[in-house]
């Protein structure tokens, strides 16, 4: 008996096995032809796969995707947003939409998406991201409180952090800038964009230590405060200038002096990193990387192949984790 009704539930399934599998080889057709730049016949598969499995989402996504690269925003517009419809609509579908909006530069309706998005999904960091890029272009102040919201509500998303930290590089607000900035390098370290916040974070160091830049704070913000004064206390080596050097010897005295002071206080993902590299003997090679990397790359190189071994190292230590920020670790606020 047992048997009978396992084999009825096989058999039962296997329509739905199939249909996916179906789905999925469709999708990847889709997808080679978009690889090659041949958009036209991607959208052709996706129509052809959307008559054998109706209304698939995820076909229709990848018909919305290869629309828009197709560049027919109009015709991408007409299954987007119905997409956003759907009670199985997922973030994507969002994303998707809003990108059409943003080509067709239908802001209003743009940003009406997005507030619906984040409504349904109000911890999603890649919507919170991309409303407050909408929210930029258009000179909208209130882009940095998504941002904000996002690093706060999805801790772990890098995109919030790269957008708050250029934000912040523009306003002195040193401080977040440099936070921010050195968050992302460690979330996304093997990008292009990586390297573009090593410039800035080295900027903003350059800012407060040599420049006598003094960020500005709100009210309430302890944290931000007692950062810049425990790094104004260690400043000391920037008098003689600002080096690879002289910037490893303020930040390795700034780690010392905050986990005697306020770890407990205020647990911050970042500091822990900085210190389990300084324990581990990396901190230096850490810094290399950090701001060499990003300044100047043939002397990051000669540098790599003189200390081969250590840079393995780090790099072990680097990219061999993912870098989270766990809930608990925010505070900015505003």
């Amino acid at each position: 008996m047992r048997f009978i009704f396992l084999f009825l539930v096989c058999l039962a399934s296997s329509p739905v096995i199939q249909a996916q599998s179906g789905i999925a080889q469709i999708k990847q057709n889709a997808r080679n032809y978009n690889n090659r730049g041949d958009h036209a016949n991607a959208v052709i598969v996706l129509r052809q796969g959307l008559r054998e499995f109706p209304k698939a989402l995820e076909l229709e996504k990848e018909l919305v995707l290869s629309l828009t690269l197709q560049r027919d925003f109009a015709a991408a517009k007409e299954i987007a947003v119905p997409l956003t419809e759907r009670t199985d609509a997922d973030i994507i579908c969002f994303q998707l939409a809003g990108n059409v909006y943003k080509a067709l530069e239908e802001v209003k309706e743009c940003d009406q998406l997005y507030r619906k998005g984040i409504k349904k999904f109000p911890n999603s960091g890649p919507l919170y991201s991309e409303w407050g890029e909408l929210l930029w272009s258009n000179k909208d102040g209130r882009a940095i409180v998504c941002w904000e919201d996002g690093i706060r509500l999805d801790p772990s998303y890098a995109g919030n952090y790269y957008n708050a930290a250029l934000y912040y590089s523009t306003i002195n607000e040193s401080i977040w800038a440099l936070l921010y900035a050195e968050i992302y390098i460690n979330m996304e370290s093997r990008s292009e964009r990586a390297r573009n916040m090593k410039k800035i974070l080295f900027e903003q160091y350059q800012n407060l230590l040599t420049k006598n830049k003094i960020p500005s704070f709100k009210k309430n913000e302890e944290f931000g405060k007692l950062v810049y004064q425990v790094l104004d206390s260690a400043s000391g080596p920037a008098l003689r200038g600002l080096s690879n050097e002289s910037l490893t010897m303020i930040r390795t005295r700034f780690i010392l002096d905050w986990f005697s002071k306020y770890e407990s206080k205020y647990p911050f993902k970042l500091f822990e990193h900085q210190r389990q590299l300084l324990q581990n003997g990396l901190f230096e090679a850490y810094d290399q990387w950090l701001f060499l990397d990003g300044i100047n790359q043939e002397a990051f190189s000669n540098w790599t192949q003189q200390h081969a071994d250590e840079y393995a190292r780090l790099r072990e230590f680097l990219f061999n984790r993912i870098f989270k920020i766990p809930t608990g670790h925010y505070h900015r606020y505003h």
